[in-house]
């Protein structure tokens, strides 16, 4: 068997695939396009679905790849034991309806054991087949494999629900007796073991599963198809004859690195394993545009990377570390996934930024936790644990870890409840938004043709061709529908008001009208111009928007969502940093130059989609395009689209950005209008800055009548105005603070100065003293001045208001924290702190008397 690097090994399967007339197909984004069944590609075969299900047919019935993979059903499991990874790579050889079982197992074996490949010892493999796949016993036979070395196993067979399926055939290497001493038996009763290691799976889909019929009686595929994965991390670790898959050069020089790193030598620790996996993980996916959030594949990246950290403090990390691992990763991975380096300082930006963020969560939580157990007791409720976990971010593990060196144990039972009924909601609101509607298979039915003509007139007469129960197909249609990120046109059709248009299945226009119609009507279809013209402008502006940030702020800023209306348009983006005011001014001032000062012919061009991206237009990420596709050229700008636009950017007429802010971890969001109406536009913007600002000149007023302060900005339509606005505001809150403080000041002066007024008996060290109304802060003022007045032994000071009432405590001689606890549980409040200073409160202020009445007793 020859030695090889993990680069040989995918250079080795690809040529000889290569070599028996195979397409070599690149490896797809990890994030699955046009595939809604699917979180990640999860395997070798997952972007070629669209071949084997007749979607599109192959340019090659024969094809190899070397596909990037993600699989999250047991990351819990990833660093226990040798081989479970979440990203990993699949080596796969496919035939759609070309050859099938005996090419597919004779050229595995020629592959594995010629010496011109990989070399393997012949003696050294073991194949597992189905029981009832007789011919692909007879044909490893006849391929030269011993009887002895070929196992029938009962699972060997490929079969998720109705459809295509068939028997499959396992290849397992030997790794000898020094890895377990029993023999092969471990495959035959399918016994976890490090001896045996499979490496390949050929699959034969040869028949059709059937509801109701026993496997034998399955009908055949006309066409028949293979389909193989080999894991590389496994082939990697056989021929370079490591322990685990982590010792190989896909793994080990991140350990090396994270070693180096915490001071800690690597002896088969968990924690490096967790690491060197999470971190590949992490780096690819983000690299194939996916990002960190609470939610689907983003929540996903999360966990990985808060596990990550979890176990690095294991290793002694208090700071963040795993963006400095970002370059091993592209080191081993990049020489075969270039746009690795190109993407690199974002990746680690993100992940420095999640790790900083993470790492504030941690100690956030660790306060809420010590609050919690000081609050609870013997046993961390469930509650709590879940809210930590929930809320914080806060490992349940950790929570476990933390509660033990307080002495206090964590409700498990009640936490897996509360993060079940969790699971349970989401499925819930999975299930409801995923209803179907009731009209959805009728819709896919449909196939009678619909032209859209909206790009070159805004009224036609047409014809009724289908009445679905909600809304009308026309023939021939005006109205934009719904669709790449540009809303529907408004408009009537024979008078009656057109609420809605969506596309349907096979690309029809379904318009969504008021009124009641009849196929084979003929109507009148009017679009609303004045509507669609400032759709069109904002449409225009987000191409030349996009252009301006990538010109900018760096060529990786691609669109990541967008929303094209008659009122604003909006973008979502991504980037690795916030950026500052002056910055979006650049922006914003980009854009007004190619409206204002050096306006751009916009011309539509119909071309390939390979020319298309040779010309330089961009194809936007997760869109599905045709062979010929329609590219919005603005000259700066080259898009392809197929929304309306203007002829010329001076039809914008202005532009101004409205709204800035991140949305999730390295995505963020701009909003911003167009038009001729632009300052009125703006001042309806800022109305909520009004409401605030009105708010804090009557507060100013209330607490100072002739206060002065600078006059309200004017409005000139620019992302100006927003900054401008909010300094105001800042001043203005800046102003009342300084008002508010001397008004304290006044009002602390006014209590303290008649201090002797609140001191009922001036020998009594223990008093209970009630007053009214009085400002929290100067109450706290109060009981330290009363409490050095009288050198007290215990002050509880109860102010009483008219729907409320607090209590503050102050004692060297009794424990403050239970007396205000009794005082809340008398008046059936709140409250609690430190043995020497306590607070709490009610919202019952007529049961005060009494409680003081009780208390004093105890005094």
């Amino acid at each position: 068997m020859k030695v090889m690097t993990a680069s040989e090994i995918r250079t080795t399967w690809l040529e000889f695939f290569k070599s028996k007339g195979h397409r070599i197909e690149p490896s797809a984004s990890l994030i699955p396009q046009n595939d809604p069944t699917l979180l990640w590609i999860n395997a070798g075969v997952a972007p070629l679905k669209k071949y084997f299900d007749g979607t599109l047919i192959p340019p090659n019935p024969r094809l190899a790849n070397v596909q990037k993979c993600i699989r999250t059903n047991d990351i819990d499991n990833v660093g226990m034991t040798a081989r479970h990874h979440t990203f990993f790579e699949m080596l796969g050889n496919f035939s759609i309806g070309n050859y099938f079982k005996r090419d597919a197992i004779r050229w595995g074996l020629e592959l594995l054991t010629d010496q011109a490949w990989f070399g393997f010892d012949q003696k050294k493999l073991y194949i597992t087949y189905y029981p009832e796949d007789m011919e692909a016993r007879d044909l490893w036979l006849e391929a030269g494999i011993d009887h002895d070395h070929l196992i029938e196993r009962d699972d060997n067979f490929w079969e998720i629900g109705p459809g295509p399926c068939g028997p499959d055939t396992e290849i397992y290497y030997d790794r000898g007796p020094v890895y377990d001493t029993r023999g092969p038996e471990l495959i035959r009763d399918d016994i976890e073991n490090e001896r045996y290691i499979e490496i390949w799976n050929i699959v034969f889909s040869q028949f059709n599963s059937k509801p109701g019929l026993k496997r034998e009686q399955y009908p055949e595929l006309p066409s028949k198809n293979i389909d193989t994965g080999a894991g590389l991390e496994r082939f990697a670790c056989v021929i370079q004859g490591t322990k685990t898959n982590f010792e190989t050069d896909l793994f080990f020089p991140i350990i090396v690195h994270t070693e180096q790193l915490s001071k800690v030598t690597y002896e088969g620790q968990m924690a490096f394993k967790v690491i060197a996996d999470h971190i590949k993980a992490l780096v690819i996916a983000i690299s194939d545009g996916a990002t960190l959030s609470n939610e689907g594949r983003g929540y996903v990246l999360r966990r990985l990377l808060r596990r990550a950290i979890k176990y690095g403090r294991s290793l002694g990390f208090e700071t963040p570390f795993l963006h400095l691992l970002v370059d091993d990763v592209v080191t081993i991975m990049g020489p075969f996934y270039p746009t690795l380096e190109e993407t690199k300082d974002i990746v680690k930006r993100l992940i420095l930024k999640e790790e900083e963020k993470f790492l504030e969560t941690i100690n956030e939580g660790e306060k809420h936790l010590i609050e919690a157990i000081e609050r609870e007791g013997n046993t961390l409720s469930g509650e709590t644990a879940f809210k930590l976990y929930d809320t914080y971010g806060f490992p349940i593990e950790l929570t476990v870890e933390y509660a033990s060196e307080h002495g206090v144990g964590v409700n498990l039972d009640a936490f897996k409840h509360a993060l079940e009924a969790q699971k349970v909601r989401s499925r819930k609101a999975r299930q409801s938004s995923g209803d179907m509607n009731t009209q959805e298979e009728a819709y896919l039915t449909f196939m009678d043709p619909s032209e859209f003509i909206g790009y070159e007139t805004l009224q036609a007469e047409s014809k009724v061709i289908k009445v679905f129960d909600h809304g009308i197909v026309l023939d021939k249609t005006p109205f934009y529908a719904t669709s790449g990120g540009q809303v529907a046109d408004k408009g009537t059709i024979n008078g009656t008001k057109v609420t809605d248009v969506i596309k349907l299945p096979n690309g029809q226009f379904l318009h969504h009208v008021e009124g009641v119609f009849e196929e084979g009507e003929d109507v009148l279809a009017m679009v609303d111009k004045t509507n669609r013209e400032q759709i069109i402008r904002n449409h225009s502006a987000a191409h030349l928007f996009h252009q301006a940030i990538k010109d900018i702020m760096g060529k990786h800023a691609h669109q990541q969502g967008s929303q094209v209306a008659s009122k604003s348009w909006r973008f979502d983006f991504n980037h690795y940093e916030t950026e500052d005011e002056e910055t979006i001014l650049e922006v914003e001032t980009l854009v007004k130059h190619y409206i204002k000062e050096e306006p751009l012919d916009v011309t539509i061009r119909q071309m390939g989609l390979d020319e298309a991206k040779q010309y330089g237009a961009q194809a936007l990420f997760g869109e599905k395009y045709g062979d010929v596709v329609r590219v919005v050229d603005m000259g700066w700008s080259k898009e392809l689209c197929g929304g309306t636009h203007v002829a010329n950017t001076a039809e914008i007429i202005d532009f101004a950005i409205v709204s800035y802010e991140s949305i999730g971890s390295g995505i963020y969001r701009m909003e911003g209008i167009t038009g001729p109406d632009i300052k009125s536009h703006m001042r309806d913007i800022l109305e909520p800055f009004m409401i605030e600002i009105n708010a804090l000149t009557d507060k100013i007023k209330g607490m100072q009548k002739d206060a002065l302060y600078p006059s309200l900005p004017s409005v000139n339509g620019t992302y100006q105005d927003i900054i401008n606005f909010r300094a105001y505001i800042e001043t203005l809150k800046e102003i009342s603070k300084t008002i508010e403080k001397d008004v304290q000041r006044q009002r602390q002066s006014d209590v303290l100065s008649r201090l002797d007024d609140f001191i009922t008996d001036q020998t009594s060290k223990r008093q209970i003293i009630k007053v009214h109304d009085i400002d929290q802060k100067v109450a706290k003022q109060l009981v330290d001045a009363i409490f050095d007045r009288i050198n007290a032994e215990t002050i509880m000071l109860v102010d009483v208001f008219e729907d409320k009432a607090s209590f503050i405590c102050k004692s060297q001689a009794l424990d403050a924290n239970q007396l205000i606890r009794e005082a809340a549980k008398l008046t059936e409040g709140s409250g609690g702190g430190r043995p020497n200073f306590a607070q709490g409160g009610t919202q019952k202020p007529e049961l005060v008397d009494q409680m003081i009445d009780t208390l004093r007793t105890k005094l």
